[in-house]
């Protein structure tokens, strides 16, 4: 991204406040990945002698909040074939996967930075979460909600399909990396369960630039929000709240993700 678009001297002075709102939520996280994925490829040597969780996410800002001994975290960005290569890379001594990070609301109640614990996952792969690991979580969120999630690995962006999957599945939430997270988990026969942070409600329309905002490797593509935003003006008032949940949402991730305990709240786990 060149330094004039970044300055807006080729944008509309109505992006600004946009670009400052992406600027807050994901800050040194647009041009370069953490260093987390490289060390994917020293897992399969190091998780021999230590057992861990695996926890999933999207973002690699998501997974930046929960490292810690005992967790190996795998940040997804979209790319779901890229995630079940390294999800199944690390589960070689694994003890159990979560899928962690924002999700968006399927379902009325439910308000930016409510927590749900999932008891299964439908989409593109059926399962049941563990129900001990379930119970711990909720035994540290209390105020969290317990109930389904759906995830095929598509970005719900329209009010409309976030209701009628919410009905169809009796879920609560989505997210886009859940599905692999579950089967991946499944293929190991390791427990799994879902732990994430509402960022958008069931009436939240998704504007266009949220949907192009992840790269492969778990980093924002402010570059592609940027193009939307000039190319789609429109949506800025919709971008601009969107990010302002986002914030909040991470907010409440980031204090969620310091209550779960050792090893995302395994059951045992010390």
């Amino acid at each position: 991204m060149g330094a004039g678009i970044l300055y807006g001297r080729r944008l509309p002075a109505r992006l600004l406040p946009a670009i400052s709102r992406l600027s807050e939520i994901f800050p040194a996280l647009g041009d370069r990945a953490l260093s987390q994925p490289p060390a994917l490829q020293q897992h399969t040597r190091r998780i021999r002698d230590v057992s861990h969780v695996i926890a999933a996410t999207g973002f690699n800002r998501e997974a930046a909040l929960i490292r810690q001994p005992g967790v190996v975290t795998v940040a997804g960005g979209g790319d779901a074939a890229g995630l079940a290569i390294a999800l199944d890379a690390a589960a070689v001594g694994a003890i159990g996967i979560i899928s962690f990070g924002l999700t968006g609301a399927l379902a009325d109640g439910l308000a930016i930075g409510d927590w749900v614990v999932g008891d299964r996952i439908a989409g593109g792969f059926d399962l049941a979460c563990d129900p001990a690991w379930r119970d711990a979580l909720v035994a540290r969120l209390p105020a969290a909600r317990i109930g389904g999630f759906f995830a095929d690995g598509r970005m719900i962006d329209t009010v409309a399909e976030k209701r009628a999957l919410g009905t169809k599945h009796g879920a609560l939430a989505v997210d886009m990396e859940s599905h692999v997270a579950a089967r991946i988990a499944a293929a190991h026969g390791l427990p799994f369960t879902i732990l994430r942070c509402i960022s958008d409600g069931v009436d939240h329309l998704l504007p266009h630039a949220i949907t192009v905002c992840m790269k492969p490797d778990g980093t924002m593509d402010g570059a592609a929000m940027l193009r939307s935003l000039a190319a789609r003006p429109t949506q800025i008032p919709d971008f601009t709240r969107t990010m302002a949940g986002f914030a909040k949402a991470f907010r409440a991730l980031g204090h969620g993700a310091a209550l779960v305990g050792p090893r995302m709240g395994f059951p045992g786990a010390i």
